[in-house]
């Protein structure tokens, strides 16, 4: 079982029926179940149940692969770097587990909404609005793949969540839980332009939200940081202007609030009664205190302080004079705030002092300073609002749901997904979150536009992104012959790789796969040389093998180590002569038969690493228990296999 259609049975109607180990874990769960926070009805036995009752087996679909017809890889046994995985993704979700393990760098995916429209399968069946438990469900449904998924993440890996408003609380909720304490925050995403009322209180959530959760390495790369404000040059230097104010008044900071002089010209300039200076003053310091920092005399010493070169100046030769421009409001002003009024302190002061109307600012020299780039805003923005941007904020401009749907109807003619994403929404986000040769996964792939995004950013920058597509048929009762996975996303992303219409074909390929499941004690009589092929490839390449005829095959090269890896279909006298004379110096060997090939080539003078076939296939997939584990902990492997 993989979520809850019925209530979970009571405590007490459990206990007649478990064994030693259930009861222990069951009662782990009961005692560490937290009181406060998020809480949905699960089964802990039933989903330790669904995580280890199958070994999940990786199968290349050679028909349903597509071959890029150009460069170096288009040869018949090149690998396929890019995947798409058709099935549940909970089960694709436990073979990238034993394959990628560590090796995602951003996981983007837009899940069902839970908005009660049908909008997610279950059990072949849609889940409505009037499913008492479909909360409970929705919350399961996702906290088994989620945590599944949090172990694919690199260390500096991070995972990017769609979600709307209305569920948007329990799903960040549900990710505090899988991810603790590695939350970054979120976007807001404007994704329509205009509305309707949608909850009968005038009120139109024209939003979306993107969670942020990331390992501790990780780091949006930001924009490239602006300098526009630096307009000042002093000699070889430039500068910027900064406030010389801070937010307290005259009466929170007193020792504060003082004129500022300018020794060069003998001009004083108010303090604004609102924001005082952020320097104190030699003026204002009593005997035996200390000052922490520069007072304003030893910045201006410096040349540090700027006093404006060009501005009014006025000089009230008596109080009066001065009352009387005051009650005009013929003051300096900061604002709408006046910086002389008849009932500050020390209004004498003023009387006959050359008066700047300016105001003096810190220099603040671009020398010196960190070339980091800015960071990244949490607000992307619709192109249709980009001339409201800010200048000097880096906001992504992005396309709304309206564009996704254009752009899927555009390549695949007819409307085949509900509300697909924009491509340009996760292209900006991939921009910020990946390099040019890391591995994003959708595991709610959809109609594939994670893979479009992926493939456009490439042909932009020239990187080697790599994409891994997971999206199930969807087929209920009903539509029993129904298959998004191939007949959308896969189909999606060979019209994008070789053109469509007028619009050139972006290029690469990918390797279409199925899951087949099999019961642990059945793997060592119904697995194939198929099955371990693809699965050996993705583990040790992280990408797949065309299928192959021959008797034994080259998996992966380690030039730097000198370790090639070859699976070996049949040992016979051919297959042990080609070992013995392969060229690598160290070989590592899995075969149906390990004892007797080390023992045959051992015997023939040639020493190499030999691994069972077996245990390979179910390695990482068997006794993993502990992986739902409220801790986060991981689960013992089954030994085996060359690391």
């Amino acid at each position: 079982m993989q979520g809850m259609s019925t209530p979970a049975p009571s405590l007490l109607a459990q206990l007649e029926h478990l064994d030693a180990t259930q009861l222990r874990r069951l009662l782990v769960d009961q005692l560490t179940r937290q009181k406060i926070g998020l809480y949905w009805e699960h089964d802990a036995i039933e989903r330790d149940r669904a995580l280890n009752e199958h070994v999940v087996l990786p199968r290349v679909v050679p028909a349903l692969c597509h071959r890029d017809a150009s460069g170096a890889a288009s040869g018949a046994g090149a690998p396929f770097t890019n995947l798409i995985i058709e099935g549940d993704n909970f089960d694709s979700l436990r073979l990238l587990r034993a394959t990628h393990s560590g090796k995602i760098r951003v996981i983007y995916i837009d899940p069902p909404y839970n908005t009660g429209n049908k909008d997610w399968v279950y059990n072949d069946h849609y889940v409505g609005a009037n499913d008492r438990w479909r909360h409970s469900m929705w919350l399961e449904f996702l906290y088994q793949r989620l945590t599944l998924a949090r172990d694919l993440l690199a260390p500096d890996g991070v995972i990017l969540v769609s979600i709307n408003d209305e569920n948007r609380s329990r799903l960040e909720l549900l990710m505090d839980e899988v991810f603790p304490g590695r939350r970054v925050g979120s976007f807001v995403w404007r994704c329509r332009t205009g509305g309707n009322d949608t909850r009968g209180a005038f009120f139109s959530d024209n939003h979306e939200h993107v969670l942020v959760y990331a390992n501790p390495a990780f780091r949006f790369s930001g924009d490239e940081k602006s300098y526009s404000m630096y307009k000042f040059q002093e000699g070889d230097r430039i500068f910027r202007l900064s406030d010389l104010t801070k937010a307290h008044d005259l009466h929170e900071r007193p020792n504060t609030y003082y004129p500022i002089h300018d020794p060069a010209t003998d001009t004083y300039y108010p303090c604004n009664p609102q924001r005082v200076w952020a320097y104190a003053s030699e003026s204002r310091v009593k005997d035996g205190q200390k000052i922490r920092g520069e007072t304003i005399e030893a910045l201006i010493s410096k040349k540090l302080v700027w006093f404006p070169p060009v501005q009014r100046i006025e000089i009230f030769e008596s109080r009066a004079q001065l009352l009387e421009a005051i009650a005009r409001r013929d003051v300096p002003m900061s604002g709408a705030t006046p910086l002389l009024f008849d009932n500050m302190p020390d209004l004498e002061f003023w009387v006959g002092k050359r008066i700047g109307y300016g105001r003096p600012s810190f220099k603040r020299f671009k020398e010196g300073l960190k070339n980091e780039n800015q960071p990244i805003s949490s607000w992307l923005t619709p192109r249709q609002e980009q001339d409201t941007l800010l200048d000097g904020v880096n906001q992504p401009v992005v396309g709304t749901t309206e564009e996704g749907s254009k752009e899927l109807k555009a390549v695949m003619i007819e409307k085949a997904f509900p509300y697909p994403k924009p491509p340009s929404l996760i292209k900006a986000l991939l921009a910020q979150s990946c390099g040019d040769d890391d591995i994003v996964l959708d595991f709610f792939a959809g109609s594939g536009t994670t893979g479009q995004a992926v493939l456009e950013l490439n042909a932009e920058d020239g990187g080697n992104r790599r994409f891994i597509l997971c999206s199930s048929t969807e087929a209920t009762e009903k539509e029993s012959q129904r298959n998004v996975c191939r007949d959308v996303c896969a189909e999606r992303m060979r019209r994008v790789m070789q053109g469509y219409g007028d619009v050139a074909g972006l290029g690469g390929s990918f390797a279409y796969l199925q899951v087949d499941k099999l019961e642990p004690p059945d793997v060592a009589f119904d697995a194939s040389s198929e099955h371990a092929r693809a699965l050996l490839a993705m583990r040790l390449t992280h990408s797949a093998l065309p299928p192959s005829d021959a008797g034994m095959q080259l998996i992966a090269r380690d030039a730097a180590n000198g370790i090639d890896t070859v699976l070996v279909n049949e040992v016979n006298d051919v297959t042990l002569d080609a070992l013995l004379h392969w060229p690598s110096p160290r070989l590592a060997v899995y075969s149906n038969r390990p004892d007797s090939v080390r023992e045959l080539l051992q015997a023939r003078g040639r020493t190499v690493n030999s691994y069972s076939l077996v245990d390979a296939l179910l390695r990482g997939q068997a006794r993993q228990r502990a992986a739902f584990a409220h801790d986060g902990t991981r689960g013992d492997a089954v030994p085996g296999g060359a690391q």
